[in-house]
């Protein structure tokens, strides 16, 4: 398990985050209690709730240097906003997909229903959408490769990502009217995509982000 935990007290720093250290040690499950949360969606990928009371771990399984450890996760999450913007995407136009062959497929008063424009200008909106997120996800994953270290594209890239996909999943449910929300019409895409809207990072801290750093706005919260 990687962990972060708390090696110089907190009365000792001047502010929380400081003070931290990364640790990448062996899950003791004989001291640490381990339960997996249900969730709605996302199975192949298990969520757990830990709680551990005097657990030790061996400082020689320390990451990096001491008292730094926020400062590498924080790099870390970087990476992860980028990689769940690219899963955002591949769930928007997994959906765009079905959506559109649907909608050249069913007939309704002798015509295609992607004929008519209310649900080919949605549709169309989104694939729009979609490309202009890819590349802000593209975008930001050369600036991380080149060592960038600031998140603001990082960011962006999720936030415009995950919005387009929602908003992509939704029109694609919607095109398949009543029958979008039979499993058989892969509901499934819906459900999944919530995840990149919250996870890992919100959508309201990604903009009070942007407003601080790169805006230098005032700290709202």
């Amino acid at each position: 398990i990687v962990i972060l935990v708390r090696t110089t007290p907190l009365d000792q720093v001047r502010k929380a985050s400081q003070g931290l250290s990364l640790f990448y040690t062996d899950l003791d499950r004989s001291v640490v209690q381990v339960t997996e949360i249900p969730k709605m969606g996302r199975a192949a990928v298990d969520t757990n709730t830990l709680f551990f009371d005097g657990w030790r771990v061996p400082a020689n399984d320390l990451v990096g240097q001491e008292n730094e450890g926020f400062k590498m996760i924080m790099h870390g999450m970087n990476a992860e906003r980028i990689l769940i913007g690219a899963e955002a995407l591949g769930l928007g136009y997994a959906a765009l997909r079905r959506a559109g062959l649907y909608a050249g497929e069913r007939i309704v008063f002798g015509r295609p229903i992607g004929q008519n424009q209310a649900i080919q200008h949605g549709l169309a909106d989104s694939w729009m959408k979609l490309e202009a997120a890819r590349l802000m996800v593209y975008h930001a994953a050369r600036l991380y490769d080149e060592g960038y270290p600031s998140g603001e594209y990082a960011n962006a890239a999720k936030y415009l990502a995950a919005e387009a996909a929602f908003e992509a999943c939704e029109r694609a449910v919607l095109a398949h009217g009543g029958m979008g929300y039979a499993k058989e019409y892969h509901e499934r895409y819906l459900r999944e995509v919530f995840i990149p809207r919250i996870a890992p990072v919100s959508r309201e801290m990604i903009c009070n982000y942007i407003g601080e750093r790169v805006l230098g706005l005032p700290k709202s919260y």
